[in-house]
Formats: structure tokens, C-alpha cells, sequence
């Protein structure tokens, strides 16, 4: 295949299948060019990456370099990163058989002859698949949108370069034109963005109304903070048995080590957690918590209580609002202190819609309430996750729920209703799971409202599927709207509510609503 002296270059291949057609002229004209950028590349000296840019493209093959970086940033426990590294993933699923099964068989490219190519940068066998388009820059750009669609810059401007070197490899080492590696970005690119259609990509932090002339006291060494700890959030098996520290555990030595002067409370097991955040409340002039959406909504209460700002502090398994308010990390938490910017948020409530029922007042909530089938769901996920863990008792859980669970008689806004499943959100979320974790604002005065509700019976694997996917609108039964409130009255006696992952009784007839831009927060720079 190597060239004879003096031939020129354009004479090297056969013309290409893609290039026959109406168009031949044109197309013609896109290889000669192509195959003269080649050339060009060729006959390049780039010190210092003859050795380098070899070894990237090899270590792209069948996208070990792009999964172990995935796998890196799995591990780094920041959500965000993981998110990115899912969807990088997800996207290289999807690219990789467009490029390999299709483009390739329907293009037939020849590779480039590489007899200007010097061989120090073709140690490795060449491929001998077809070359249009490159799969290693199609997965290259598919990983990369995909990081950059989650990930902070710091991270997806890495990635980015990464993935664009790989490229340029692609042509360097003489395995392929400059116009595979094009096309190939372009798969990988729109494969990335793509995801958005069955997976939207959530905003990394949730807008809030800022506090403005609210006065906060904040302090260098945390005097005036009083934090209260739930050292049982976020603790693995190990964790709970005194093993290994639970994230909580972690996030209130933080909190010692950088504000010395905070008092520290921790909640022994079984104390009463709502009277323990009452009693802080009272005498702090800033209310920290350190645990899960289910503590920090009791501190939430309290803060409400006694007109205190809350600091939630990450030491959860999911930590929804913290991560709301993009707070993803102990160490944000005490910078936002620091900054002492204040943001204000709605608080969601659940009340006794019955005048006189004696039922106590308002359950608060910040992230959701539900009931029908999911609270039977987190009932079994919670028996389940001391064997299995968190993430597979939720999957299980999920399965043997919709399997056996029947439906909540109740009238709903006047309209008698079978209600398989509820969910209630404080403010508009953006993804379309049973149970949603994103919203763009944390202020905007509404609840969203999602319900499957259909007859006594109903088709439990395509409900089960639309869970488990992530998509329950695609449920039977299936509604969704917005609403300043909302009243349930369950026919059958006592409604279960859950409450930010908390199950408890709740009476018969309840009224949702907000206090809107009640509670005020501390958030990190937007």
C-alpha cells in the first residue's frame, strides 16, 4: 500500500464510495482537500508528542480510557461528577454502533495510506475496519458532551481537551483523514446532547429569592452557630455499627475543625429530634444542620419557629435540598456561613383539611410529600437496605411494591380517584421520575402535583417499567399539574404520608399549600 516516489497523494486511494452520486463534483472536491489536510498533518514534527499523542489514541481503544475516567469520578462521592460520568457513558453507548455498525458499513472509506507518516507514531498495528467515521472521536465527543452537560468547568474543560487530543491523534498516527475525525466528533456530540431527550440535564443550582438588608451574624470562628447532628444520616452498614464514620460524622469534624467556637449537638438514638432543634433554635443565632432531607426538615421547623437562618450542612444519603441549593459539600456550607449570603425558599405543608380534627397543625415539607404505593415503597426499601443497600433496596422495593400494592381510595380536588401513586413537589421539578430530585427555582409560589390514577386493576409491568425508567408520565393513568394547593380526602380512614423520605400517619383529610419565600437559608455564589 505505500506510495510510489513521486506519485502525487490524491492518487493513493480509490474514490470512496460517498463520493459517487449528483453530487460527485462537490464531494469530490472534500476528498482532495481531505486527503491534502492529511498530508499536512503527516508531515508534521511536533516535539514532545510523538510519543505522546500514540499512546492517548491506544489507550482510547474500545473506550478503556473514557470509562476508566468515568469509574475516577464515580468514585469521587460528588454528584454532579457522577452524574457526568453516567451520562459521558450513556452517550458512548449510543454513538459507538451508530459510527461501527452503520457509518462505517454504509461509507466503506478506505483508510489512508501512511507512508508519509513516520513510524515512530505507528508502533501499533493500524486498524483494518473501515476509516469514515472515526469511532474513537465519535466516543471521545460523546463522553465529553456528556461530562459537560453535569460537570463543573474545572472538570468538563479536561474532558474536553482530552477528548479533542485524542482526535487530532486519530490523525497524527495516520488512522484516519481529517474528515473522519470531524464527522465522528459531530456522531459523538449530537450522541452527548441527546441524552437530554430521555434524561434532562438538571441546572447545578436551584434559583432562590435573595435576602437583601437581612441582617445575619456570621463570625470567623462560628460563635453564635449552633449545629445539631444526626450522626445516623448517610452512614453505610459499616457506618451505623461504629465501624467506619457516616458522612454526618465527617461533616460535624469539619465543622469543629473550621468554626470553633459553634456549639455541637449531637442527637443520641431515639431522642426527640423536633424538641432537640427547638431547644437550638432558641438560643442560636444561626441554626445548623448536619443529616438528610428528613433532618433538615425538622430543622427547618424550627428555624421557621424562632425567625433563625437555617446552614444545611450535606450529611445525608441524597441530600436533596442541600443539593438544591447547591450545596454539595461541608466545606461549601461553611463558605456560604462565611459569605453570609442568605437566600429565601418556599416551605410545602401538608395540613388537617377538617375544621376541629385535633390532629396537631401544619407537616412541613422542602422537597416532597407523597402517599399511596410509595409509601409502602420506602417502607420496604428501609427493611431491605441493611442487606442490600440503599440503591438496590430502592430498585427491589420498587418492583415488589407496584406488584402488590393496591390503590388509595380518596377525592382529590373534589374528584373521586383510585391513586396508585401521589406525589406532591415543593415548586416545579424538572425531571420526570415517581420521585423527582431537581428544581430550577426553590421560590416559585407552586406545588407540582403528579398522579397515576386509574381503575381497581392495572397494568403492573408497564407501570413498573415507567418507574423504574424514570418517565412515570408514560404510566396508565397518568396526570400532571400545577397548583397553589391541593385537598385529599381518603375514604378509607388514615391517609400514610411521606414527607422528604419520612413515612408517618397523617389524618384522612389533608390540604397542601406554601408559605412562600418563607425560611431563610444560607446559599453558595451562584
Amino acid at each position: 500500500m505505500l506510495r510510489r516516489p513521486g506519485a502525487p497523494s490524491s492518487a493513493r486511494t480509490a474514490s470512496p464510495a460517498w463520493s459517487r452520486g449528483p453530487y460527485r463534483a462537490v464531494l469530490s472536491r472534500l476528498g482532495r482537500a481531505d486527503r491534502w489536510a492529511f498530508d499536512r498533518v503527516a508531515a508534521a514534527r511536533l516535539p514532545g508528542l510523538e510519543y505522546v499523542l500514540p499512546r492517548l489514541s491506544r489507550s482510547a481503544d474500545h473506550g478503556v480510557l473514557w470509562f476508566t475516567t468515568a469509574a475516577a469520578l464515580g468514585l469521587t462521592r460528588r454528584p454532579r461528577l457522577r452524574r457526568g460520568a453516567l451520562r459521558g457513558s450513556i452517550a458512548i453507548a449510543v454513538a459507538s454502533p451508530v459510527v461501527n455498525i452503520l457509518g462505517k458499513q454504509a461509507f466503506r472509506r478506505a483508510r489512508p495510506v501512511v507512508d508519509l507518516v513516520p513510524p515512530i507514531r505507528i508502533r501499533w498495528k493500524l486498524p483494518t475496519s473501515h476509516a469514515f467515521p472515526s469511532g474513537h472521536s465519535a466516543s471521545a465527543a460523546a463522553f465529553a458532551a456528556g461530562v459537560a452537560l453535569e460537570a463543573p468547568a474545572a472538570v468538563a474543560a479536561p474532558v474536553a481537551a482530552t477528548a479533542a487530543a485524542v482526535a487530532f491523534a486519530r490523525v497524527y498516527t495516520g488512522a484516519h483523514y481529517p474528515g473522519d475525525v470531524l464527522a465522528g466528533l459531530g456522531i459523538g456530540a449530537l450522541a452527548g446532547l441527546g441524552t437530554r431527550l430521555v434524561w434532562p440535564a438538571r441546572p447545578p443550582v436551584a434559583r432562590v429569592t435573595r435576602a437583601e438588608g437581612e441582617d445575619v451574624q456570621v463570625t470567623a470562628d462560628g460563635r453564635g452557630v449552633v449545629a445539631v447532628v444526626n450522626p445516623g444520616s448517610g452512614g453505610s452498614g459499616e457506618a451505623t455499627r461504629g465501624i467506619l464514620p457516616g458522612s454526618a460524622e465527617v461533616a460535624a469534624g469539619l465543622l469543629e475543625r473550621e468554626l470553633p467556637a459553634a456549639e455541637i449537638v449531637v442527637l443520641e438514638p431515639g431522642q426527640d429530634v423536633e424538641k432537640a432543634f427547638a431547644e437550638a433554635a432558641a438560643r442560636a443565632d444561626v441554626l445548623a444542620v448536619v443529616g438528610g432531607d428528613g433532618t433538615v426538615n425538622a430543622a427547618a421547623r424550627a428555624a421557621l419557629d424562632h425567625d433563625v437562618p437555617l446552614l444545611v450542612v450535606p450529611g445525608g444519603t441524597f441530600d436533596h435540598f442541600a443539593r438544591a441549593l447547591g450545596v454539595e459539600s461541608p466545606a461549601q456550607a461553611i463558605a456560604a456561613y462565611r459569605a453570609g449570603r442568605l437566600g429565601r425558599v418556599d416551605v410545602a405543608y401538608a395540613a388537617p383539611a377538617a375544621p376541629g380534627s385535633g390532629d396537631g397543625g401544619e407537616r412541613l415539607f422542602l422537597n416532597t410529600a407523597s402517599f399511596g404505593a410509595y409509601t409502602e415503597l420506602v417502607d420496604r426499601r428501609e427493611r431491605l437496605e441493611k442487606r442490600l443497600g440503599k440503591w438496590p433496596a430502592l430498585a427491589v422495593a420498587a418492583v415488589r411494591t407496584l406488584r402488590h400494592a393496591e390503590p388509595v381510595e380518596a377525592v382529590v380536588d373534589g374528584h373521586r380517584r383510585h391513586v396508585w401513586l401521589a406525589f406532591v413537589g415543593n415548586g416545579v421539578f424538572g425531571s420526570h421520575g415517581a420521585a423527582p430530585t431537581w428544581r430550577e427555582r426553590l421560590d416559585d409560589g407552586r406545588l407540582d402535583v403528579r398522579m397515576v390514577s386509574a381503575g381497581r386493576r392495572m397494568p403492573r409491568v408497564r407501570a413498573v417499567a415507567a418507574v423504574l425508567a424514570g418517565h412515570l408520565h408514560m404510566a396508565p393513568g397518568f396526570r400532571a399539574w400545577r397548583a397553589g394547593g391541593l385537598e385529599v380526602l381518603a375514604e378509607g380512614g388514615e391517609l400514610r404520608l411521606a414527607r422528604d423520605g419520612e413515612v408517618a400517619p397523617a389524618p384522612p383529610a389533608i390540604r397542601f399549600g406554601k408559605h412562600s419565600r418563607a425560611l431563610a437559608v444560607f446559599r453558595p455564589e451562584c
